[in-house]
């Protein structure tokens, strides 16, 4: 039976870099008035971080000090990272959750992958409401990276289930264009066709502050700014999963937005649901519940779900990968 002495490893190592003795790289973290210098060795840089590894590999091996700086990193965040380095301990409950955050984005820049695992699965399981009520700025960022796989699929979860809470947020307007095509893309969105379309008229408007409130004092150039707005985003709406009514109410009063062709075809399946079209046709969605959440409903559902959620999430994707 092998016998384990981490506890002191870690100390030791915690003091040889408090002591910054024989340190062969300088790293300086921050901008303007709060920054902090680290007298660091490159032998532990490498030996913890991929990212240190291939930098100081490139770097010709003599008795100077490397010189590295990191602007985009706040001395609050390296400090963590510093402690998990050398010592592998370190604490995240005096930090607030947008700190933690930024740890996460530096921990995949340093390519410190069990760091960005762990840090996820922290804020999936203590702070999810936290990551819900801030979907716009932080799930952008999941989708674009791929170590990100906890979180993305954490909101995909929440996307997916309940979609009031996304589109109801008071920073929806503010998602990005390929966020928001990526939400529209899925089959198994759970809500009705028709508040779709509100919600994408409303980003829509939000994206062109200089439209007249009143509908009825549109010109054909709004309409056509509208359009421009829409353009990547109308493909994917699931037009004739939205009821003849519906379409009199909500998809009329916008048909200039439309290519003619699609709403000649929208019209037709109204009035002669048999005959053949020439649209794209998409696939009703997967709604799974008879009676929706409505508009009232998310923050409650939320507050039973999202723990569960988020347990869920993590047992299945550590299962995965």
């Amino acid at each position: 039976m092998a016998t384990n002495f981490y506890d002191r490893l870690s100390n030791d190592l915690t003091q040889l870099f408090e002591s910054g003795v024989n340190y062969d790289v300088s790293i300086e973290v921050g901008e303007a008035s709060f920054t902090n210098i680290y007298k660091v060795h490159s032998i532990i840089l490498q030996s913890r971080s991929q990212y240190f590894n291939k930098k100081f590999n490139k770097t010709s091996n003599d008795d100077h000090v490397k010189v590295l700086k990191f602007p985009n990193i706040s001395v609050k965040v390296f400090d963590v990272i510093i402690k998990y380095i050398y010592g592998g301990k370190f604490s995240l409950e005096k930090l607030e959750n947008s700190v933690i955050f930024d740890l996460l984005i530096a921990s995949d820049e340093l390519e410190l992958d069990e760091l960005v695992e762990h840090l996820q699965t922290f804020l999936i399981k203590n702070n999810a409401s936290w990551l819900r009520l801030n979907f716009a700025q932080i799930y952008p960022k999941s989708y674009q990276v791929k170590n990100f796989k906890f979180i993305h699929e954490f909101y995909n979860d929440i996307i997916a289930k309940y979609p009031n809470t996304i589109f109801e947020s008071e920073n929806f307007h503010s998602l990005p264009e390929n966020v928001l095509i990526n939400i529209l893309k899925k089959d198994d969105l759970q809500l009705e066709e028709v508040k779709i379309w509100d919600y994408l008229i409303q980003w829509g408007k939000a994206k062109n502050s200089t439209l007249p409130t009143n509908l009825k004092d549109w010109t054909s150039d709004n309409f056509l700014t509208l359009k421009k707005s829409l353009k990547q985003c109308l493909p994917h709406v699931r037009y004739f999963s939205i009821s003849g009514e519906n379409v009199v109410e909500k998809i009329f009063p916008y048909q200039q937005i439309l290519e003619p062709n699609l709403f000649l075809d929208i019209n037709s399946r109204i009035m002669a649901p048999d005959r053949p079209i020439s649209s794209i046709v998409l696939p009703p969605r997967r709604i799974l519940n008879a009676t929706l959440p409505n508009r009232n409903e998310p923050l409650e559902i939320n507050k039973e779900s999202t723990l569960i959620t988020a347990i869920r999430i993590i047992k299945n994707l550590h299962n995965k990968y």
